[in-house]
């Protein structure tokens, strides 16, 4: 297959890359900056608007750009976090317009805050929308922008807490409890819906190859877990390491 991934160079689009390029499929990746990266070729926005036909043949597009959420939240971060990602829509919804022969399906990155918060409900893909605070908003504003597609098949993965032990978010939660402070945040009631890296790789992957899917797909695992549970599962692991190597120094 001929594939297309926008924010290739993010923790999800590595990884789903080389997945990509393991299975023998041609990766584009599509970028703002002419900077390779590794096992795909980079096209630019600018040079796709000139010549859309670089693309001729295109199977699907993963649209996975956008600014990362970790960061202060100023004004103008707030304004950037939602513009990066209205602006990426819209600008694969030019570009699959501009296109003779469309791809067969697009797979736009979306959020589990689009359902809000709560301890005691449980959402799934037919729960509606709730813009209740900052990041429902924005998923709210994201997926209206990737509604504007036309043409292909649409995916929106939900994405909930991407785990990997090297990169993403857990290494900077795990620090505390890997120096013997952590501990839950608040009550520690608040539901953290996970998944790990690989999972999510395939999971894009499986949102491609079938057909059948359309529209919102929850990006995480079945179980998910309380933040004091995963502090107390965290806190054990990182214990039963401490003490292994302890050992072997022994």
């Amino acid at each position: 297959m001929k594939i297309a991934v926008t924010g290739g160079s993010g923790f999800i689009g590595k990884r789903l890359i080389a997945y990509f390029h393991q299975q023998n499929h041609e990766v584009i990746n599509i970028s703002r900056s002419p900077k390779t990266i590794q096992h795909a070729r980079t096209l630019t926005w600018e040079q796709l608007k000139t010549n859309p036909s670089e693309l001729a043949g295109l199977d699907a597009i993963v649209n996975l750009a956008g600014e990362s959420i970790n960061q202060r939240w100023t004004a103008k971060a707030k304004e950037r976090i939602v513009q990066s990602r209205t602006q990426a829509a819209a600008q694969v919804a030019q570009l699959v317009e501009s296109l003779e022969v469309k791809p067969k399906v697009v797979v736009n990155a979306s959020g589990m805050s689009v359902y809000g918060t709560s301890e005691t409900e449980t959402f799934d893909e037919r729960s509606p929308h709730r813009s209740v605070d900052f990041l429902s908003g924005v998923v709210e504003q994201w997926e209206r922008a990737a509604d504007g597609i036309k043409g292909p098949r649409i995916v929106k993965v939900r994405v909930g807490l991407v785990l990997d032990g090297k990169e993403g978010a857990f290494p900077s939660m795990a620090m505390p409890y890997k120096l013997g402070i952590g501990g839950p945040i608040g009550n520690g009631k608040q539901w953290l819906s996970w998944i790990h890296i690989d999972d999510m790789v395939r999971l894009i992957d499986f949102c491609i190859q079938n057909e059948a899917i359309v529209g919102p797909v929850n990006g995480t695992a079945p179980n998910p877990v309380t933040n004091k549970e995963f502090g107390r599962v965290l806190a054990k692991s990182c214990i039963g390491r401490t003490f292994s190597r302890f050992l072997h120094s022994s």
